[in-house]
């Protein structure tokens, strides 16, 4: 077997190996910027809460379409992972408690809710679907929101990028000049919870940050400049999304945590060859 025929085959010879791959590709593309600004904005632990709290606004549209139905579970996702954003914020504003420690607590009673849920209504089977998605399972109007969504979320990264920037560099300089920090702060949290509802079907509520947040890590790693780290995470999560549907398909592996792994592969290989990493080693190696 030649190595063109094992890159290829998958694909020309299965729809669903295509669809899966474009909405790998769509992932990857929409989800690595926003993954490198929650990095950035030292928030990578709220990234993490905020794929749990779209549980139970996606379990409530599962009921309610009478099964896995995207635009259902994708439009209650995105309502409850607002709604537990703006229920953070507001008690870290109004307690001593700061904003990951609210995310940490709201997040913990959404999963526990989506999955009581989706559990006394659905069957083993959907439960799993919901916390693991099923990516090879990917129809056309899937394919179609995941790709509005990359859209929009590029568009907007490029319109509030210099307020981003500015808030991640200097936040106290924004509030003293009436830079509106908290606007831009609550449209930041809305294109994280899109993605994450975009990856939601693929990857499922448990593992679709991880798309989002390795490939951003591994583009940290070799370079300290902000537009090429965007470019360069897109690229390493669209790169995991093919080498992992090959390993899938090949050793008949489940396609998500499949994807997942490799993004992680590729993360542990930027820390032994990157110049940061390789850095990193020199520097503990003469301080030890």
């Amino acid at each position: 077997m030649s190595i063109l025929s094992v890159l290829w085959d998958p694909f020309a010879s299965f729809g669903f190996m295509r669809r899966a791959l474009v909405a790998s590709m769509t992932l990857g593309m929409g989800a690595g910027p926003v993954g490198v600004m929650l990095q950035l904005r030292r928030m990578s632990l709220i990234g993490d809460a905020m794929s749990h709290a779209i549980l139970p606004g996606a379990a409530i549209g599962f009921l309610l379409a009478g099964g896995l139905s995207l635009t259902a579970m994708g439009i209650g996702g995105i309502a409850a992972g607002l709604g537990v954003a703006l229920l953070a914020g507001l008690v870290s504003r109004r307690t001593q408690l700061a904003e990951d420690a609210s995310f940490a607590s709201f997040y913990l009673t959404s999963l526990a809710l989506g999955v009581l849920i989706v559990s006394a209504r659905g069957s083993n089977i959907d439960l799993l679907h919901v916390l693991f998605g099923t990516i090879l399972g990917i129809d056309a109007s899937a394919l179609c929101l995941m790709g509005g969504i990359t859209t929009l979320s590029i568009v907007m990264l490029s319109i509030i990028w210099r307020p981003l920037v500015m808030e991640c560099v200097d936040p106290g300089f924004m509030r003293m000049t009436g830079g509106r920090g908290g606007i831009y702060h609550m449209v930041f949290l809305f294109l994280v919870v899109i993605n994450l509802v975009a990856g939601f079907e693929a990857l499922g509520t448990l593992m679709s940050v991880g798309m989002m947040m390795v490939p951003a890590a591994t583009a940290r790693l070799w370079t300290r400049r902000l537009l090429p780290m965007m470019v360069l995470s897109a690229a390493t999560g669209m790169a995991a999304g093919l080498i992992g549907l090959l390993v899938s398909y090949h050793y008949r592996l489940a396609a998500g945590p499949s994807i997942i792994l490799t993004c992680s592969v590729l993360y542990i290989l930027s820390l032994v060859m990157s110049p940061a990493g390789l850095r990193a080693g020199r520097h503990i190696h003469e301080t030890s």
